[in-house]
């Protein structure tokens, strides 16, 4: 999967078939830019920047087209899904530090 017009892609499942699991986040990390962003093994400012300049272009691309009820799922959707992504690093961060107290 890369970065192309979803117009011009075919449709990408958001569920595994056979677990009915999401997988987003694997079709996120074949996103061209985001493979790009972590070439060199961390992500810098202007790496953000530019992620946030392709969502907010999507946005806006996106949000005209749909109807109130439409446009109500899918913000509660991407309201949902930030929320996850955020618990999500804040709970890696955690298993991350060391498991010991600093005696001093």
């Amino acid at each position: 999967m890369s970065n192309t017009s979803p117009s011009s892609a075919k449709r990408v499942n958001w569920f595994d078939e056979q677990t009915q699991i999401p997988i987003i986040d694997q079709h996120a990390r074949q996103l061209t830019t985001f493979m790009d962003a972590l070439a060199d093994g961390k992500v810098d400012a202007q790496e953000i920047k530019s992620q946030e300049a392709r969502v907010y272009q999507l946005m806006k691309e996106i949000e005209p087209q749909l109807d109130d009820a439409l446009h109500a799922k899918i913000t509660s959707l991407l309201c949902e899904l930030t929320a996850y992504d955020l618990m999500n690093m804040l709970y890696l961060a955690e298993q991350s530090r060391p498991k010991t107290k600093f005696r001093g």
